[in-house]
């Protein structure tokens, strides 16, 4: 008679991707060669200018309290992360959720609109 035949499969069902963040965390950790110019890219764009739009768009429309607080601390937790010297696997997401901040502080000023009336108080 014949012989039997047994073929054992082993399969590996473990997952091999690998998240966004884990990628833009290796990207961050990649990006140590340059730290200085991340850290001169933040400061000047942040404090010189989206910090300065930021701040022009919330007196325009009404100059409303509620902005400043979310405004400073924007642009004060990308400062004080660059002056702490921190890794870039820190500073870069701090920097891109600041931006973040004040793009989405200028988004909810510009559906409230312009009422240049408010800056004569």
């Amino acid at each position: 008679m014949g012989t039997t035949l047994q073929h054992h499969f082993v399969t590996d069902y473990t997952s091999t991707r690998t998240s966004v963040w884990k990628k833009f965390i290796a990207w961050c950790v990649g990006q140590e060669k340059n730290r200085l110019g991340w850290l001169a890219t933040a400061i000047m764009l942040h404090g010189c200018v989206l910090t300065i739009i930021t701040m022009f768009a919330i007196i325009t429309t009404g100059n409303h309290f509620i902005f400043w607080p979310f405004t400073i601390a924007a642009m004060g937790m990308t400062l004080v992360v660059n002056l702490a010297a921190m890794p870039t696997k820190i500073t870069i997401p701090v920097f891109f959720l600041s931006v973040l901040i004040d793009i989405v502080i200028i988004a909810i000023c510009l559906l409230n609109g312009f009422d240049i009336s408010a800056t004569y108080v």
